[in-house]
């Protein structure tokens, strides 16, 4: 957080990063100052009561200038979300606590974009985006598989990795 400008707070998977927003989110509004908030949280992390906690309160709070990130990719270390402790429905549950919610695909750069845009011209709710990914996508190796979760490549599986990576790149060009 100290080295890439606009990242102001890294927690972890205990979904802290929430709550630090909410407060971020608050003294915006207290302060009367022009900032959004964005977060990132995993499917896995959801599952933590400080973030139902932190929801219950930006949905209180009507901290419109609050923006979530749910990376939906199904997958966390121990296995399957859907078979850990499910979150489903994600979205729902959010609108519950009241949240604006939106569904998109993670890997669609124009979906998303529409989404942080349609983000900003919410008033009185926070803005939860719902980004159903893959992880690993693309890499032949990777993808969808809950062994990648947090583990490094050796040598031999990085240049596997480039390589499918410049493959799709080619692809689109």
């Amino acid at each position: 957080m100290k080295h890439i400008p606009g990242i102001d707070m890294s927690t972890g998977s205990l979904g802290q990063g929430l709550s630090v927003a909410c407060g971020m989110a608050l003294a915006g509004k207290l302060e009367q100052k022009d900032y959004r908030v964005y977060v990132v949280a995993g499917d896995g992390e959801i599952q933590e009561g400080q973030i139902w906690e932190a929801a219950m309160f930006a949905g209180h709070r009507k901290l419109d200038n609050l923006c979530l990130v749910v990376d939906n990719n199904g997958l966390q270390i121990d296995g399957r979300v859907s078979e850990i402790c499910s979150p489903y429905p994600i979205a729902e549950k959010f609108a519950a606590f009241g949240f604006h919610t939106t569904e998109v695909d993670g890997h669609d750069f124009e979906a998303l974009s529409n989404a942080f845009d349609e983000a900003r011209q919410i008033k009185k709710q926070p803005t939860v985006i719902v980004a159903k990914t893959i992880k690993g996508k693309d890499v032949s190796f990777m993808s969808d598989n809950v062994a990648w979760h947090g583990a490094a490549p050796n040598d031999d599986q990085y240049k596997t990795a480039v390589a499918d990576i410049e493959k799709v790149l080619a692809d689109i060009e």
